[in-house]
């Protein structure tokens, strides 16, 4: 088969799904109650399966973009919301992906050069998920659909892309293979209430409002939260509990049968009611990653990188070890390391650093360090390791370091230079009014002398 015989099988393909699956009573095509087609009678869907991987599906079929919203009346009718001129494809959730407008009927990509972070603001919103966290080319592969032309120029406000100004775009025949947006909005779950986002109350938002989630179950176990935890990317579950308020509010309900089904909680469609329980989750992945430093007394201060550090055998140095803040004391490990051997020690923390001390460096100090930070909260011991920083000692400098140092050997000459020079300006400038004074002091002495006579 021709690959234009393949494109007409699977356009012809997608026409029949979509002609088996309509949204109406909705603001247009792409909104409002969905119906399937049995029969040949249309019949609302009525389903508590249904989560936003699905609704998702539907909104593919039907040619519309992402899925903004998700619900069901009072009749458990499942009624949907996709929004009618753009979507992300090909990503990990629907908050993800490559984006994709609509525009004359047919969906093309993108350019990174025509795409800012207020247009990516207008799409997160559009689609209803979180602010946006990044854009970037190539993210969820190549494009499939054709790179428009038009460059978007949105203020940030607006509801929807096209409804912002736009322009032709300048690098229509520069936007090489590679460079169409790929954009992920922030999550729609998150914990807070305490010093990191791996940690906290569990919130979902639904309908542009961040609510507590409430699934509903006799207890809230391990395998639930460590599935929520890997979701936001916060390692495994130390712990899970309700926590229960002393009078009811608003809390985003969630059925037992979308969360243990395997779906990620946020595909799941909420259901606004009023609840006195929450869920506190804490997370492995609790602390931020420390950060480790090199200073010495030939180079000063530089940090820990892959392609290693240099010292001149005999230099003064230190390592310091240092956090961004989150919770008070704790300690930072020095792990050194060789192919041979590994040592370390540990220093209280002050201020959320720390700093170990060496002396005259030597080829025994040649290896790789890392900082390890230990905290112990919420009854349990925390640890976070940095970025290893691998160190070299050598008898002479690498050619960059002698070049700087050098550089600054010649800058202190051409300092001592001029500051003679000018002193030596200074004493011209003074030497003839000296003399004229020790002249005039001889002429003075002559005359007196003179006089007497």
């Amino acid at each position: 088969m021709d690959q234009t015989a393949l494109m007409l099988l699977l356009c012809l393909c997608s026409s029949a799904l979509s002609d088996e699956l309509r949204l109406v009573a909705g603001r247009s095509r792409c909104g409002g109650r969905l119906e399937k087609k049995n029969r040949g009678d249309w019949r609302p869907v009525i389903d508590w399966n249904w989560d936003f991987t699905s609704a998702a599906g539907a909104c593919r079929q039907l040619h519309c973009g992402s899925v903004v919203s998700l619900q069901r009346d009072k009749s458990y009718n499942v009624e949907i919301v996709c929004s009618d001129s753009v979507r992300l494809v090909q990503g990990t959730n629907r908050c993800s992906g490559r984006l994709e407008v609509k525009t004359n009927q047919s969906w093309s990509s993108v350019c990174e050069k025509d795409f800012d972070l207020q247009d990516a603001e207008v799409v997160c919103r559009e689609i209803s998920c979180g602010p946006h966290s990044v854009h970037q080319g190539a993210l969820y592969g190549e494009a499939e659909a054709p790179v428009g032309s038009r460059e978007f120029l949105c203020e940030g406000s607006e509801s929807a892309l096209l409804n912002c100004s736009s322009r032709k775009s300048s690098g229509r025949n520069s936007c090489s293979p590679g460079q169409a947006v790929g954009l992920t909005c922030s999550d729609n779950i998150r914990l807070v209430g305490e010093a990191s986002r791996c940690a906290g109350r569990l919130e979902m938002l639904h309908q542009e409002e961040w609510r507590p989630v409430n699934v509903w179950l006799h207890y809230w176990t391990m395998n639930l939260a460590a599935a929520v935890c890997a979701e936001l990317d916060c390692g495994s579950a130390v712990s899970a509990r309700n926590s229960e308020e002393t009078s009811k509010r608003p809390v985003w309900g969630i059925s037992s049968g979308c969360f243990q089904s395997g779906s990620a909680l946020k595909n799941c469609l909420p259901h606004g009611v009023s609840s006195d329980q929450s869920h506190e989750i804490i997370c492995s992945g609790l602390l931020v990653e420390p950060l480790i430093f090199l200073s010495s007394s030939t180079d000063g201060v530089s940090t820990g990188r892959k392609q290693g550090s240099e010292l001149l055998i005999g230099s003064h140095f230190s390592i310091i070890c240092s956090i961004r803040p989150q919770y008070e004391g704790g300690s930072f490990q020095l792990i050194f390391s060789t192919s041979n051997y590994t040592q370390n020690q540990t220093l209280p923390a002050v201020n959320h650093s720390a700093l170990f001390l060496f002396s005259a460096a030597g080829h025994a100090h040649q290896g790789t360090y890392r900082c390890v930070y230990h905290v112990y909260v919420f009854s349990y011991n925390f640890s976070s390791i940095s970025q290893p920083l691998n160190l070299t000692v050598s008898v002479s400098a690498s050619p960059t370091a002698l070049i700087i140092r050098l550089v600054v050997v010649l800058l202190g000459m051409l300092g001592s230079v001029l500051l003679l020079y000018f002193k030596a300006r200074r004493n011209q400038k003074s030497g003839p009014e000296n003399n004229h004074h020790d002249e005039g002091s001889r002429a003075e002495g002559s005359l007196e002398e003179e006089t007497a006579v």
